[in-house]
């Protein structure tokens, strides 16, 4: 009796289309639940070196929420790569300009740091409101 081992023929063919309303959901525990699937942890055929995961939209990031004081005291960082470019932005501010980034760097920051994170974090889509405009691959509403 032989161990199954998937090859990586054929992967992007059985991948399955997800849709996370992120209403009313802190954004950590959404963040690994969404990080799960992209990963393909949640399937009994999850290799580690293989891109098994499978495509999620979140939809209303605007409605995601921290606890505690993480709305006034959590600071974004990012360097502009010229001398003295450090640049922070609060997550109250980010949350009212770009709030689908809060979702995608949380997912992200979850995800390895190689080439097979990016191709993880390629198929994640985050939208601020309710519509998206992903309806004809018929992605299947989850509850986390």
């Amino acid at each position: 009796m032989s161990t199954y081992f998937p090859s990586g023929k054929g992967l992007a063919d059985g991948r399955k289309w997800f849709v996370v309303d992120a209403k009313d959901k802190t954004v950590g525990r959404l963040a690994t639940e969404v990080a799960r699937i992209l990963t393909g942890k949640n399937k009994p055929d999850w290799t580690p070196f293989l891109d098994m995961g499978d495509h999620v939209v979140v939809i209303n990031a605007r409605h995601a929420k921290f606890t505690g004081s993480k709305t006034d005291q959590k600071l974004y960082r990012h360097h502009t790569l010229y001398p003295g470019g450090l640049k922070e932005i609060g997550a109250k501010e980010m949350l009212e300009k770009h709030p689908e980034r809060i979702v995608e760097f949380a997912v992200k920051g979850m995800l390895p740091k190689t080439k097979l994170g990016r191709a993880m974090a390629k198929k994640l889509k985050v939208y601020a409101d309710g519509d998206h405009r992903h309806a004809a691959q018929k992605p299947e509403a989850i509850e986390l």
